[in-house]
C-alpha cells in the first residue's frame, strides 16, 4: 500500500524500471530460445511486480483524487485489513496525521507510530476514535466463525502447555 507522496513517486520510478526490464527480456531472443521456461518465469515475475505496483498506484491516485462531497467505499475482506482501510480513509479525506491527532486530541507522533506499524500497536479504543474521527462506518459486517481454526488453536495451546510442563519437570 502506498501511504504518501514519496512512496508514490518511488513506485512510479519502479514501474518504469520494471517496464524497461520486461522490454529487455522481450528482445532477448537467445535467452528465450535457450531456456524458455526460465525466461518465461523471469518475465512473469517482473510482470507480477509491475501489475501489483500499478494497482497500488491506481488505488493511491483514486484516494487522492476522490470527490470529498461523496462517500467513498473501502472494502475490508477481513479484520486484518482494517488498519489499511483507516489509513486509506485518512488519505481520501485529505487529513494529515497531525490533523487527525488534533481531532482526536492525542500526540501527532502517536498517529504516525500507529500508521507506521499498521495499527498493531494501537489500542481498541484508539482504533474506535480514529474510525469515528474519519467518519468510518460499517455498512454490513458479517463475521464467520471457523470452528476448524478454533480447534487448530486449541491443539497448538495444548502442545505448548505439554511442552512447558515437560520443561518444568526437567528443571525440578
Amino acid at each position: 500500500m502506498i501511504k504518501d507522496e514519496l512512496e508514490y513517486e518511488v513506485s512510479k520510478q519502479w514501474v518504469e524500471k520494471f517496464k524497461k526490464s520486461i522490454e529487455a527480456r522481450e528482445r532477448d531472443e537467445e535467452a528465450k530460445k535457450k531456456d524458455f521456461l526460465k525466461w518465461d518465469a523471469g518475465r512473469g515475475s517482473v510482470q507480477c511486480h509491475l501489475d501489483k505496483l500499478e494497482a497500488e498506484i491506481a488505488e493511491y491516485e483514486k484516494l487522492m483524487n476522490c470527490d470529498k462531497s461523496q462517500s467513498i467505499e473501502i472494502t475490508v475482506e477481513n479484520l486484518t485489513e482494517l488498519p489499511f482501510a483507516l489509513i486509506k480513509a485518512r488519505m481520501a479525506a485529505k487529513i494529515t496525521q497531525e490533523e487527525l491527532a488534533e481531532i482526536i486530541g492525542i500526540d501527532p507522533e502517536r498517529i504516525k507510530q500507529c500508521e507506521d506499524k499498521n495499527y498493531q500497536c494501537a489500542s481498541f479504543v484508539e482504533i474506535l476514535e480514529v474510525s469515528a474521527a474519519l467518519g468510518v462506518e460499517f455498512k454490513t459486517a458479517v463475521i464467520e466463525v471457523d470452528f476448524g481454526e478454533v480447534e487448530i488453536g486449541k491443539k497448538i495451546v495444548a502442545k505448548r502447555l505439554k511442552k512447558r510442563m515437560k520443561m518444568a519437570s526437567k528443571a525440578s
